[in-house]
């Protein structure tokens, strides 16, 4: 496997507001059950803060990596040989595709709370999906990790 010519790894992590939030759902678990005493009132905090941030971590531990001749982008690999043209998506563009251009057969790896995106043509007449969608905070960087990749 050869490696690429211009490597590019993003890990698409949750907001810190999700934190604040998960410890605000150990909070209410804690409350609810604080008519049974201290001890459980104790664990509700502790339970309920720590499946909340299991949760918001395991949403926002999903990475987009070219290595070598694939694009990885969450548990999809795409070959770069397969892609076409990457376009490079502001907020309204984004959110546009996201929505109302959007087509059900493609391939979205969306995060909500990333504003920009980057749509990458799929050109393989064996495959259905027409483009993909990726949410990503660098898509000028991943467009141009992509165009190397290929040209490589």
């Amino acid at each position: 496997m050869q490696l690429s010519a211009a490597p590019y790894e993003e890990r698409l992590t949750a907001p810190r507001t999700w934190w604040l939030i998960s410890f605000l759902v150990g909070v209410s678990l804690a409350l609810v059950l604080l008519p049974f005493g201290t001890l459980p009132m104790l664990g509700g905090l502790a339970g309920g803060t720590a499946v909340a941030a299991v949760a918001a971590s395991s949403y926002g531990s999903v990475r987009i990596r070219v290595v070598g001749d694939a694009l990885i982008a969450g548990e999809a690999r795409i070959p770069v040989a397969a892609l076409g043209e990457a376009e490079v998506l502001d907020a309204e563009e984004a959110r546009a595709w996201r929505t109302h251009k959007a087509d059900p057969r493609a391939f979205m790896l969306l995060r909500a709370y990333i504003p920009t995106a980057l749509r990458v043509e799929v050109t393989d007449p064996q495959d259905p999906t027409p483009y993909l969608y990726l949410s990503t905070r660098e898509p000028e960087r991943l467009a141009q990790a992509l165009r190397a990749t290929r040209q490589a």
